[in-house]
């Protein structure tokens, strides 16, 4: 079954497109793409791998002869990060004014990064991709199953659970323990597998560094650093406190959110239980999905948006802030009941107390839209939408 993406990728520009291993970059720019007109290299195929990365000039001279063959209109470099010098030749040949376009695909930017790898200032765009959102599953979406097992595409449209179970084993144990520590070069991979769990456990709630640093026996710079390791092989990002200046958020704790909920049950060994209604770690899980529906969205559709949580020293806490480039602020709250009380409220009337002007909603399963006092209460749906059209 073919699932059609939300990304609007350009068709005439040199552009990046990054995202985790298994998101369907592959398949969504073979079909954007078509082989016809369209010139592929996969660095995933050991052949080619090590034939560029011998000599990867050749990559250079082999686009050039095959244009002068062809009709291309397009060049595809998948998983770039694993040679960083062939964006060297990509330069080159975008200088030479070849008639073509170059996609950069790749789902990592830390070697890139640690290599100072050309990332071709104004002369490419940069694309995120990411596990299926519900808005593009739409009526094949089925949030239970969002939540445990996340929407990674060779997951998700998998029909049996055992197979869905199996596919996140062999992506924590082959992709993220195995393949992380070669990319990352990673040293202290004992440290690493016992700060993965551990992460995970702790998906969604503020950053302790010295609580893991001692559980998983190993420094506060280490397991900050594991968390670097984590946002550049794009497993996971943080979510910054909400505050006026860039200097009043950096004195606080983030949160860390994983970028598929599947990988979490798989990290903290939950494949195997249910995941009940109206517990604990479902309404943690519907507060990371909406999160992650949240991220996508602004991505996706190029909003701009700048997204954070409110948490005071007291304790009153707002899951999402969001501020739009116009200046707009929407306060939402996540809870995954179907019936919501007052007392859920308390965080949005905080921080109204901070920002007047804010817009409060109550993103959770109800069925219909309602008010209570000042807050529109929304299905979570409805409150994504609100959210797009207000952005």
């Amino acid at each position: 079954m073919y699932i059609e993406r939300t990304i609007q990728l350009p068709k005439n520009k040199n552009f990046f497109l990054f995202g985790p291993r298994q998101t369907g970059k592959s398949t969504l720019l073979k079909t954007e793409f078509p082989p016809g007109k369209t010139l592929y290299y996969d660095l995933l195929k050991s052949e080619i791998y090590r034939k560029l990365l011998a000599r990867p000039e050749i990559f250079r001279n082999e686009v050039t002869a095959a244009l002068k063959t062809k009709d291309l209109s397009h060049i595809i470099i998948d998983e770039v990060q694993k040679i960083p010098q062939l964006l060297d030749e990509v330069h080159a040949l975008v200088e030479s004014g070849v008639s073509c376009s170059f996609i950069l695909s790749g789902s990592s930017s830390r070697k890139l990064k640690r290599y100072q790898a050309n990332m071709l200032a104004g002369r490419a765009w940069t694309y995120d991709l990411y596990p299926f959102s519900s808005m593009e599953l739409k009526n094949d979406f089925h949030l239970v199953s969002a939540l445990k097992y996340g929407t990674l595409p060779v997951v998700y449209l998998s029909p049996e659970e055992d197979e869905k179970r199996e596919t996140l084993r062999s992506y924590v144990e082959t992709y993220i323990k195995e393949e992380i520590e070669i990319e990352a070069n990673i040293r202290n991979l004992s440290g690493f597998l016992r700060f993965l769990p551990m992460a995970a456990a702790q998906n969604g709630e503020l950053v302790n560094y010295s609580n893991i640093a001692r559980e998983s026996a190993v420094t506060n710079h280490t397991v900050r650093e594991y968390y670097k390791i984590l946002e550049d092989t794009l497993l996971g990002f943080f979510l910054m406190p909400y505050g006026k200046s860039i200097r009043k958020r950096m004195v606080k704790h983030p949160k860390f959110y994983f970028f598929d909920p599947g990988v979490v049950t798989a990290l903290t060994n939950r494949l195997r239980v249910d995941l009940r209604e109206n517990s604990y770690e479902f309404g943690n899980a519907f507060e990371h999905f909406f999160i992650l529906e949240i991220i996508r969205l602004n991505r996706y559709f190029r909003l701009d948006l700048d997204i954070s949580f409110y948490r005071t020293e007291r304790g009153s806490e707002v899951d999402c802030i969001i501020v739009t480039p116009a200046g707009k602020t929407m306060a939402v709250e996540i809870k995954s009941t179907t019936n919501p009380s007052s007392s859920m409220l308390k965080g949005l009337f905080s921080f109204k107390e901070k920002v007047a002007k804010a817009q409060l909603i109550l993103a959770c399963r109800v069925e219909a839209a309602r008010a209570m006092k000042d807050v529109m209460v929304l299905p979570w749906q409805e409150a994504i939408e609100y959210i797009h059209k207000e952005a």
